[in-house]
């Protein structure tokens, strides 16, 4: 989806309750004559209500609709995002704090995918964190479902995470969720372009399993879990 359909966020609470959520506002203006977003835009309460209940996706509290717009009621993430928090690190992260956010990222990403449901935009924009330090993967709008064994098609996500096999335009899978976490793993570790100075062999060995370009040699969501460096102590970058 476009990021005028993402992006009109406000904070709303419940009366006499004192709680406080996060209202998703996309104005139905901004769907006439595009039919692909329309189609993400139908899917995106259905599946994301499909997935939730899991402690690493955001939680979704209502959807409603006027004659102008469609609204998600979201639970609120007050911390800043990912994306924030790597621009900000002022530095590659240390194996042990890349970890902490890829074991519940691949954890809410192998949930989706148990449940049928492709994200098919993971990227740190969506990664975001309660007041708690919670990671929660955010952001629906161009999930898909493929648990009925049919392919996804389509180009949607976001450039620099997408995996190759999407913009090629061939018929692809849910394991494009795990290249996308790759490169937000590659993201996060800064690694140099031309050798791994200081990065462990099990660090490596990960991110060449998730971003092949080969999807039957590709790690799937719970591969990846498994992997030793998922497993294993922290290590320095």
């Amino acid at each position: 989806m476009s990021e005028g359909l993402k992006r009109d966020y406000q904070i709303g609470g419940e009366i006499g309750r004192g709680e406080v959520f996060a209202v998703k506002t996309i104005q139905k203006t901004l769907l006439a004559g595009d039919a692909l977003e329309r189609e993400c835009l139908e899917k995106e309460a259905k599946l994301h209500q499909l997935v939730a209940g899991h402690p690493h996706i955001v939680g979704l509290r209502d959807v409603y609709e006027d004659d102008e717009s469609l609204h998600f009621v979201l639970d609120l993430c007050a911390g800043p995002d990912l994306f924030d928090q790597i621009a900000g690190h002022g530095g590659p992260f240390l194996e042990a704090e890349a970890k902490a956010v890829m074991r519940p990222l691949m954890e809410a990403i192998a949930h989706c995918h148990r449940r049928g449901v492709a994200h098919r935009d993971i990227k740190p924009d969506n990664v975001l964190f309660d007041a708690w330090g919670q990671l929660k993967l955010a952001d629906f709008g161009s999930a898909d479902w493929f648990g009925d064994g049919r392919p996804l098609r389509g180009v949607v996500g976001t450039p620099y995470y997408v995996a190759p096999e999407v913009l090629s335009g061939r018929e692809y899978g849910e394991k494009v969720d795990v290249w996308s976490a790759g490169v937000i793993l590659y993201s996060e570790s800064r690694f140099p372009t031309r050798i791994f100075l200081g990065v462990s062999a099990e660090a490596k060995d990960l991110l060449r399993r998730m971003l092949c370009k080969d999807v039957t040699r590709r790690l799937s969501a719970e591969q990846v879990l498994r992997h030793p460096w998922m497993t294993s102590g922290p290590e320095l970058i």
